[in-house]
């Protein structure tokens, strides 16, 4: 068996030996979708926090968060395992999940959290941990874009100030998140207009900056092969 050092990254999945790689057929770029269901979701969400618009109505957002920010981005992220790329699979399906879970935290559990006095803790907590999956989510970012980077940077930061905020239940604290949560989903909504643009046309016609090799993400055989 070679050590792991000698095998290419492009070949990490293992296929048969006795069966011959055959060329899957191409299918279409899933990232725009999936940075765009997130870019609008929390754009929506991140409005009625920083109270431009009264916090009491932001159970809207639950709609959006269950269809475009939950299953259309779960959807992208099972196209992108479609088509090898480990870190768009790895994000658009978690942050899919974390809609869809943030819909039902909102919708069936949080009124119900007893003692209702430390409720907040709870959401602390859940908050707490995509904070930490952002934050070495940004260190894989490196490898990427620029526009895929700015993104996770300002993505951290956006959960890092609404998991202090719920921790000390403070609404300032909170506000300030809701503005960086703004702050994303327009990087979001630049990522997601360049894909598709760039696709479109044909040509980069709105630069995402790549990083050091970013583009060269470790990809199945199969994926190579498109």
């Amino acid at each position: 068996m070679s050590s792991p050092s000698s095998v290419p990254a492009r070949e990490a999945v293992p296929t048969a030996d006795h069966a011959p790689s055959v060329p899957s057929p191409s299918i279409a770029d899933p990232g725009p979708l999936g940075l765009a269901g997130f870019a609008m979701t929390t754009f929506v969400l991140s409005v009625f926090n920083t109270n431009m618009i009264d916090g009491s109505l932001g159970t809207s957002v639950l709609a959006l968060a269950l269809f475009y920010g939950g299953i259309a981005q779960l959807l992208a992220g099972m196209w992108e395992f479609r088509k090898g790329n480990t870190f768009g699979a790895l994000a658009f399906t978690s942050y899919g999940a974390f809609w869809l879970s943030y819909y039902w935290l909102v919708h069936d559990i949080a009124a119900g959290l007893q003692p209702a006095d430390q409720a907040y803790k709870a959401v602390g907590l859940y908050l707490l941990a995509w904070t930490i999956f952002t934050a070495y989510m940004t260190i894989a970012a490196l490898r990427t874009n620029g526009a895929v980077l700015a993104v996770f940077v300002a993505l951290t930061l956006t959960f890092l100030f609404l998991t202090i905020g719920d921790f000390a239940k403070s609404t300032g604290i909170d506000k300030v998140g809701g503005w960086l949560g703004i702050v994303t989903a327009l990087l979001a909504w630049y990522a997601s207009f360049a894909g598709v643009t760039n696709s479109t046309w044909g040509k980069t016609v709105m630069p995402t900056w790549p990083l050091a090799q970013g583009a060269a993400i470790p990809r199945s055989r199969a994926a190579v092969a498109d």
